[in-house]
């Protein structure tokens, strides 16, 4: 009778995908796979991929940018990632690479892929693929910008080779607690919170000094929060009209029985209520994605990070209005 039965072990072994409930990971990988405009993105990363002159082939650009998108997704560093190749089919299925268990590519062959990418600013082309097709599909207004920073923390230890915290990320107060890292500035489109424009810098750079870099040149109007009070001083953020929150303690002395001071309660909602559109992708980055501190030293390398997960929180958030376009 024992000889009768199929060892599953053996099955696993073989990338067989034994489970038939369609796990929230699978959808979610389906959804990507329907939304990511793969053919355009790979377009962008091709020209700057070396040709193998001998020896086995490399790696298509497609399976290693997908392999480069589920380490976003799932928070997977180069060796992680390596082994979750080998472990979960489902990454397998999803990265082209179903039944190729004798040929996965390896950290460094992964590491090299981001390196590549990093090295060409490609994040930056990839944010503006999936942009324009956001825009051509109807999604991305581009009337107006909310502009919001969020912080990201970086690892305060000195027990590390060099002996030292990371020099490019720095200590800043907010509140009465202190934080060392760097801050990730993102505007937004005021109507639909999908993200047009990322920056990074160190956690002690004010945000009054992001706002213009902020902008896409186009909106008519702009809003912020009570930290870019003055902005519209600056002469790098002239153009559009900013609509920024009263400062709280000022806020708080207005009198809901003076008709001046409702009205002006009354705009200070409607602005809020725009505003907080901006808050949709800081969620998707660190609760969805799970990006709450960085992973590389430096500010290039973690920005391309960053700049990489708002281009797939913008699918992610547009997902049901893309497959509904779809059909």
């Amino acid at each position: 009778m024992s000889g009768n039965r199929k060892n599953p072990m053996k099955q696993l072994g073989l990338g067989l995908n034994l489970s038939t409930k369609k796990t929230r990971k699978r959808q979610f990988l389906d959804e990507m796979e329907r939304v990511v405009p793969w053919d355009s993105l790979v377009q962008i990363v091709e020209p700057h991929c070396p040709r193998a002159k001998t020896g086995r082939p490399p790696f298509a650009v497609a399976t290693m940018l997908r392999i480069h998108y589920l380490q976003q997704w799932f928070g997977l560093s180069d060796p992680a990632m390596e082994e979750a190749l080998h472990d979960v089919p489902l990454y397998r299925e999803f990265a082209k690479l179903d039944g190729a268990l004798d040929r996965l590519p390896d950290e460094t062959t992964i590491l090299r892929f981001r390196h590549l990418l990093e090295r060409h600013d490609l994040a930056v082309d990839m944010l503006r693929v999936v942009n324009d097709l956001l825009s051509v599909k109807g999604l991305l207004m581009r009337t107006g910008t909310a502009v919001d920073a969020t912080l990201i923390s970086a690892p305060s230890s000195t027990k590390n080779a060099e002996g030292e915290r990371d020099p490019e990320m720095k200590q800043t107060k907010k509140g009465n607690n202190w934080y060392f890292g760097m801050k990730a500035h993102i505007g937004v489109d005021a109507r639909s919170g999908l993200v047009h424009t990322v920056a990074g810098t160190a956690a002690n750079v004010n945000d009054l000094n992001m706002a213009g870099a902020l902008l896409h040149g186009d909106e008519e109007a702009a809003f912020g929060d009570a930290g870019y009070q003055g902005v519209h001083k600056r002469p790098e953020a002239q153009g559009p009209t900013w609509h920024v929150a009263m400062r709280p303690g000022k806020r708080r002395l207005l009198n809901p029985f003076i008709e001046p001071d409702f009205v002006a309660e009354r705009v200070e909602k409607m602005k809020a209520s725009i505003r907080a559109r901006v808050e949709h992708p800081f969620r998707v980055l660190k609760r969805q994605f799970g990006f709450t501190k960085v992973r590389y030293r430096g500010l290039k390398k973690n920005t391309a990070q960053i700049v990489t997960l708002f281009a797939l929180s913008n699918l992610w958030m547009a997902r049901r209005q893309l497959m509904g376009l779809q059909g």
